[in-house]
């Protein structure tokens, strides 16, 4: 049978869930792009997938050059959460225990204790993840998967919520570890932030020109509008988003799409295929809509597995991008109507 999506209002909730509290947590999420709109100018795209990772329980690879906001971005939407969140300036010189903690010796009771790492967090900001050796950047495996960091045999508990949001200059390679597959399928997204258009660059300097200050979020009026209660009432929504056979099957013609193009070397993985179903609900339920359109898919498509798939080399000398591949692919899959 032919399955229609038809436009759903703002009102829909899904099933089994307290239409209020869903609708107010909606409400909730949606404030927090206005506050952060506050701080950082055109980068609503990426507010909004920072926004779904944390109602989809991911991370997200932020990638766009110096300048763009990245590290505004994180702190502003932190504190329009009132979640807490801690930055650490990834370098060549980082270690492991910098990241996750470390025992250290109290010599007042000859014992050791553990001293947590940054990562003991709401939200990291990795900044420049990949300027440390792969050996630093694998400390964060186990906290991104697990929600959990183990030193010295014992296992401690992260806190709920917890997201990475990792940040990498585009243009910047010399002294640079590039991260390898594995890690890069683990980060839910990637969102890429360009350069502002014309207008939102004069509201930028216009912004600065008035006295904004960068490091005084509250001096910009940015507040708490949304906290902890919000996103899990979100989160229990967005479980119960509905979705069709037909769109199940959409997602994974899209996913196995890649592995047969002749422009990639590697395809998406199943988890990539779980990533785009996990970002469409959360996305289709920001929206006001319980179940997922094909449209969904398609927005997320991009974000959620340009960072999944790697291009061949003669691919990479004809100038063809990732993102070229991925839009041939959405416009060549047949879309169930």
């Amino acid at each position: 049978m032919t399955q229609h999506y038809p436009s759903v209002s703002g009102s829909a909730e899904a099933p089994g869930v307290s239409s209020d509290a869903g609708e107010n947590a909606r409400r909730a999420l949606q404030g927090v792009r206005q506050e952060v709109a506050k701080a950082v100018v055109g980068q609503d795209a990426a507010v909004t997938g920072l926004i779904i990772a944390l109602l989809a329980r991911g991370h997200v690879l932020l990638e766009g050059v110096p300048g763009v906001a990245k590290t505004l971005l994180v702190r502003t939407l932190a504190a329009a959460l009132s979640l807490d969140t801690k930055r650490v300036q990834f370098t060549p010189d980082l270690m492991p225990g910098d990241v996750t903690g470390s025992l250290i010796y109290d010599g007042r009771t000859s014992e050791f204790s553990f001293r947590e790492g940054p990562v003991f967090t709401n939200i990291l900001l990795a900044d420049e993840i990949n300027r440390t050796p792969p050996k630093t950047q694998a400390s964060l495996l186990e906290a991104m998967e697990e929600r959990q960091v183990t030193v010295d045999g014992v296992s401690r508990q992260l806190p709920d919520p917890f997201l990475v949001a990792a940040t990498q200059n585009p243009v910047e390679y010399e002294g640079t570890y590039p991260l390898p597959e594995a890690q890069l399928d683990r980060f839910l997204l990637k969102m890429t932030l360009e350069l502002p258009g014309r207008d939102d660059e004069i509201e930028v300097i216009r912004r600065h020109g008035s006295g904004f200050d960068p490091r005084n979020l509250a001096a910009a009026g940015v507040r708490p509008v949304a906290g902890e209660t919000d996103l899990l009432a979100a989160r229990e929504a967005v479980a119960r988003v509905e979705t069709a056979p037909e769109v199940l099957g959409y997602i994974v013609d899209l996913v196995r799409a890649t592995r047969s193009a002749p422009s990639f070397q590697l395809g998406v993985s199943p988890r990539g295929a779980t990533a785009l179903l996990n970002t469409a609900r959360a996305w289709a339920w920001l929206s006001g809509r319980s179940f997922i359109t094909p449209d969904d898919v398609k927005a997320l498509t991009l974000p959620a597995l340009r960072h999944r798939v790697a291009l061949r080399p003669e691919a990479q000398m004809d100038g063809v991008s990732v993102d070229d591949v991925l839009g041939s692919i959405l416009a060549t899959v047949p879309v169930p109507r």
